[in-house]
């Protein structure tokens, strides 16, 4: 009887304490709010750039907030691609979210149905609250990450082909930046005075990696790369496109040109050598910096200039976050690609230093407080304008590159006056046959 009052004492103390658990409504307790995840550990898979560099030491906060732990990796560009290729194809990778380059992986890794398909994500109120405001991101960088319909990564970081000047040397030849193609090759004459060790412009002209910045021109002059499924690069427009870009290169260029890519162009440009530079815009603290840059005070920025088809500058997304299709926990990997691509953490991330993808940081006060002056402004205007790749967008693109690059190189070398429709003809043949042979 004794042991039988005890068991019962023990029941009701235990019928007590679910009481107090449970609440009067009798239910399981509920985890905190925002936590319904709790306790589910993710994989990232990152590129070594600024833009982690600005949000690792975040990442804590986003634990705490969300339960959710962060195995966070990161490799350099070729070691990110190669690691994610390998893991992919493996078909059993743990890899939950992953930092992709759209223009380089994007046709490739949507081919291989790689990525988890976002739009949905973004569509459903459940999962992404309007706080999140997916309105905010640049129309140029949506499209940048959106193939056939479907958006496949969140951009986070963009680029822009710009104009630097020397503020100087124009306001000693009583010249405003250009704002035409025209202009620019005047300006780049006048201020052309290799006497004294100045040129009047540089941009890159190294077979593969002249491409990317020669884009701008290309489009300016109403050409473009690939068109209903075709390279179009030997159309009239596109022809007269690589004659200007050889013929500037050529005759107001610094020697040695062809063989030039960024960090040439840059050491360049830093030393006081060039009076102007056309290359991407993230390319700006180099020159500001008093250590590295002879002219760190006199550096301008400008929109990229007009041709006869008007402005049409690229703008690109250099870095993006995806969900891989393999993951097995995506509901915790969105929530991380929202917290990752979120207004409070790009802010912070553009702070460090980054360009990133939302239109409300480019307005915040103390984002524009910390600018280069102008810099918001170009920013605002070319994503208004952008065309949303520097490159063909295809899966051999690196092959594509270099074809199209050595048409540019014979540009340069002989300022224009090669057969250039010829050479691009057969540029032309060998980008049609790398894109049949992918299916393209």
């Amino acid at each position: 009887m004794g042991k039988m009052m005890k068991r019962g004492a023990v029941f009701a103390a235990a019928v007590t304490a679910a009481a107090v658990l449970t609440g009067c409504g009798g239910s399981a307790p509920k985890a905190p709010e925002g936590q319904k995840l709790s306790g589910q550990t993710i994989r990232f898979v990152a590129s070594n750039h600024t833009y982690t560099d600005a949000i690792k030491s975040l990442i804590p906060e986003f634990e705490k907030k969300t339960g959710i732990k962060v195995k966070m990796e990161s490799y350099f560009e070729d070691q990110l691609t190669q690691k994610l290729t390998v893991e992919l194809t493996s078909g059993s990778s743990t890899i939950d979210v992953f930092m992709t380059r759209p223009l380089q992986e994007g046709r490739l890794f949507s081919k291989n149905k790689w990525y988890e398909p976002l739009s949905p994500y973004v569509t459903d109120t459940k999962k992404t609250p309007a706080d999140w405001k997916w309105n905010d991101f640049q129309k140029s960088a949506v499209e940048a990450t959106t193939l056939n319909g479907n958006l496949y990564a969140v951009p986070i970081v963009t680029e822009w082909e710009t104009l630097f000047y020397r503020k100087d040397l124009f306001a000693q030849a009583g010249l405003q930046p250009p704002k035409t193609l025209a202009e620019l090759e005047a300006a780049a004459k006048q201020l052309n005075d290799p006497a004294n060790g100045v040129y009047g412009i540089v941009s890159r002209g190294q077979r593969g990696a002249a491409v990317t910045q020669f884009s701008s021109y290309l489009y300016a002059h109403g050409g473009d790369f690939l068109k209903g499924g075709e390279c179009v690069i030997d159309t009239p427009e596109a022809v007269k496109a690589i004659q200007y870009y050889g013929k500037i290169l050529h005759d107001y260029g610094p020697p040695g040109v062809t063989n030039m890519s960024w960090p040439q162009a840059q050491a360049l440009m830093a030393s006081g050598k060039v009076a102007m530079w056309t290359d991407a815009s993230t390319l700006l603290p180099g020159l500001l910096d008093p250590q590295k840059s002879k002219v760190a005070d006199k550096i301008g920025i400008a929109m990229f200039p007009g041709g006869s088809a008007g402005q049409h500058p690229y703008m690109v997304v250099p870095w993006a976050v995806s969900i891989s299709a393999q993951s097995k926990q995506k509901e915790a990997a969105w929530e991380f690609v929202k917290w990752l691509s979120s207004e409070e953490v790009m802010k912070k991330a553009q702070l460090a230093g980054n360009t990133t993808t939302r239109n409300a940081i480019w307005n915040d006060k103390d984002v524009l407080a910390k600018l280069h002056p102008g810099m918001a402004d170009v920013a605002k205007q070319t994503g208004a304008i952008a065309v949303p790749y520097d490159r063909p967008v295809m899966t051999a693109v690196v092959e594509a590159r270099d074809a199209i690059g050595d048409v540019i190189v014979k540009s340069i070398e002989t300022g224009g006056t090669a057969d250039i429709a010829g050479l691009a003809k057969a540029a032309v043949a060998q980008v049609n046959e790398l894109l049949a042979k992918s299916g393209e």
